[in-house]
């Protein structure tokens, strides 16, 4: 029986399986746990199944991003604006008081 409570993000293996997967979300109201394994598939168990379980922690594998589809670029770039220096595209000419953006817009 398995007394591991679930946590989201963390990752288990079935001991019996040997399958490795990672709980994506709990729903509380429902008693589901949701979970994705490796190869990308989704499935959910019940709050009772969840403890008949032989589960045992693991660590995440290192192709995790796989099921994502997430390349090298991807990672490095997620949370990073480019904005170039000498921006001087067809929009710079444009004064803003010659724009018309009705009466919902201000230019501040």
């Amino acid at each position: 029986m398995n007394k591991l409570m679930p946590e989201v993000s963390a990752w288990y293996q079935d001991v019996v399986s040997g399958i490795l997967f990672e709980v994506v979300a709990i729903d509380e109201a429902s008693g589901t746990i949701e979970y994705q394994m490796i190869d990308g598939e989704v499935g959910e168990y019940d709050a009772s199944t969840w403890h008949q379980l032989h589960l045992s922690p693991a660590e995440a594998p290192e192709d995790w991003s796989n099921p994502y589809e997430l390349t090298s670029d991807d990672q490095a770039y997620s949370d990073q604006t480019v904005v170039p220096e000498n921006f001087s595209g067809p929009l710079a000419d444009i004064e803003p008081e010659l724009m018309d953006l009705g009466d919902d817009f201000q230019i501040l």
